[in-house]
């Protein structure tokens, strides 16, 4: 076999290493999370709705961060400008032009998709720590960019945007929050299933084949460079979704809320959640979501400190994430049934 050959081999393996089952939930367990999501806002006041909100709205981005770096094996570190991005899309639509909510959501997709797919131009020449540091920069810009005089009388500059929360429609005798939610639940769903089929598509395969080995899935005959340009399209398609809907939930933009900061809480997101396993996004969104309350509960003034503390032994304790515990739950799950 020629040295070519062997590349090609290798990548090839690579691959089909990676199963199709592992990046989702079995049947049963999708039912009962999915039961779950469904019926606990029936049970919980107002505030606690909202937080699940924010729960599924922020696994939407560690899932569209998970798909570009669990996916293809590129690092960002800019997706909080891709949410800014999709957020003042939806913000400016709604409050300018009067477009129905739920018709701003493909057009922010549309948007960022084209903002994610012409910065992934420029990228191509980047990888590994220099790709993240572009991003890094991508992320420290945006705010400052959305405050530049000439987009005030879009953005609103520095005071930014009130978002309209819309009613429930045809008369549904449910309140603003439980119907976001429903609506958020919905949306999330069908782009979680998009995501499962786009990684076991074609396209998928050839993300995955250029994350273990790029030089072998080029001699495969993958076009790295629309692949790795799509992915950063597709992540950004997402992001952008997910800050259309979270700029209508919390209803209000502006340009403090995309630092660095909430680009940062995405990726330590998807590395809690396990990378490169989808159902670890939501996983990733209740820490991110949760815990600094929980560290601020246990010492106001030194929350940051306690919360360093928890994340450190989160990742020496499971280092692959939640993955880590499901694949340890499924195990003793089959000695179970054996037994």
């Amino acid at each position: 076999m020629s040295a070519a050959e062997e590349v090609v081999a290798e990548g090839h393996q690579a691959v089909e290493a990676v199963p199709k089952r592992a990046m989702t939930l079995g049947t049963g367990t999708s039912l009962a999370v999915l039961a779950v999501l469904l019926v606990a806002p029936v049970f919980v006041k107002n505030f606690i709705i909202f937080q699940m909100t924010m729960l599924l709205i922020y696994g939407l981005a560690v899932l569209a961060l998970n798909i570009l770096t669990g996916g293809s094996g590129q690092f960002s570190l800019g997706q909080s400008a891709f949410y800014a991005v999709g957020a003042y899309t939806t913000a400016v639509l709604m409050e300018h032009f009067n477009v129905n909510y739920a018709l701003t959501l493909p057009i922010a997709g549309v948007v960022c998709f084209a903002f994610g797919f012409l910065f992934g131009q420029p990228a191509l020449r980047l990888s590994g720590v220099y790709l993240a540091l572009a991003t890094f920069a991508l992320a420290t810009a945006m705010p400052q960019l959305l405050k530049l005089n000439f987009l005030e009388h879009w953005t609103g500059g520095v005071q930014g945007l009130v978002v309209t929360k819309p009613d429930a429609p045809f008369g549904l005798p449910i309140s603003q929050d439980m119907w976001l939610y429903y609506f958020t639940l919905v949306v999330t769903i069908a782009i979680y299933i998009f995501s499962v089929n786009l990684l076991r598509s074609r396209s998928g395969r050839a993300f995955m084949a250029i994350r273990d080995n790029e030089i072998a899935a080029s001699a495969m005959g993958v076009d790295v460079a629309l692949y790795k340009t799509l992915a950063f399209g597709v992540s950004a398609a997402i992001t952008g979704i997910a800050g259309s809907l979270g700029a209508i939930a919390v209803q209000f933009v502006a340009p403090d809320s995309y630092t660095i900061t909430l680009a940062i809480s995405l990726f330590l997101g998807m590395v809690v959640g396990g990378v490169g396993w989808l159902p670890g996004s939501i996983v990733g969104a209740a820490f991110i979501i949760f815990v600094p309350n929980i560290a601020e509960g246990i010492s106001k003034g030194l929350s940051g400190a306690v919360f360093g503390v928890l994340l450190f032994l989160v990742i020496y304790l499971v280092p692959h994430g939640a993955r880590q515990i499901a694949i340890v739950g499924q195990q003793l799950a089959g000695k179970l049934r054996k037994n």
